[in-house]
């Protein structure tokens, strides 16, 4: 009994090869660590493992390097599309992405992120969504939605001072530069392999050399949000949803 157990008909889940061993930094419950092992999975299945080329930025993913086994560099807080830009650049022929949180790609970043989008560069932007700054403090971020509270905004966001929520994801659909733009999230089981088929697209779709992919993942940040896991993916279904609904936002023609 225990030998059938082994064999590879079996077997029902297999740790990828684009993962490294080591062990994740990420709090209990959040979603960089699904959304880490659908893009490595991706990766893997596709066969670029060799030829893949990973930027990680500031925020939480500023070790992103160190779980991912292609090879990886780091950027400036914001920057991580004008670095891969270079990069995709110099090795056209390379499979190039970034992975990026909301405080980084959304605010500092706004600038790299929607003329890296105009211009149409052959690269895949990975966005993590979880409308708060989830290294630093639990500050309001661009995504925070209006009445959720933060470190900064504790009475809850408001619209009046300080501005709506920034749907960049609805933003840089609309460039001429952008071939694929969707929005998932990877908080259920069926919601992570959505996530996938969407990131192997995006990474398929590079080699057609036709612009920028966007992939938003809507996740969780249970430390930041002061909630349980069950909790913030609870919230998150009811509040974040909402404001910002699943599915292909921009699709090739």
């Amino acid at each position: 009994m225990a030998e059938n157990l082994i064999k590879p008909e079996n077997l029902v889940y297999e740790k990828t090869k684009v993962l490294t061993d080591r062990v994740m930094h990420y709090c209990p419950g959040c979603g960089h660590g699904t959304a880490h092992r659908m893009l490595a999975e991706a990766i893997d299945e596709l066969g670029l493992q060799g030829e893949t080329i990973g930027v990680a930025p500031v925020g939480c993913s500023v070790l992103a390097y160190y779980y991912f086994d292609v090879d990886m560099t780091e950027a400036a807080h914001g920057r991580a599309p004008a670095v891969a830009t270079g990069i995709k650049r110099v090795f056209p022929e390379k499979t190039v992405f970034t992975y990026q949180g909301d405080g980084d790609l959304a605010a500092i970043g706004t600038a790299e992120t929607i003329h890296a989008c105009n211009r149409g560069e052959n690269i895949l932007i990975v966005f993590i969504n979880n409308g708060i700054y989830g290294m630093t403090g639990g500050q309001m971020a661009p995504t925070t939605l209006p009445g959720m509270k933060s470190s900064t905004s504790p009475r809850g966001r408001d619209v009046a001072t300080m501005g709506n929520p920034l749907k960049i994801t609805e933003l840089i659909a609309q460039l001429p530069g952008t071939y694929f733009v969707t929005r998932q999230s990877v908080h259920t089981p069926g919601n992570a392999r959505k996530t996938k088929r969407a990131l192997k697209k995006a990474l398929e779709y590079q080699k057609l050399n036709k612009g920028t992919c966007f992939v938003e993942i809507v996740a969780n940040c249970p430390s930041g949000w002061k909630m349980t896991p069950v909790q913030s993916n609870k919230w998150m279904e009811e509040n974040m949803f909402p404001f910002y609904p699943l599915g292909d936002i921009k699709v090739p023609e």
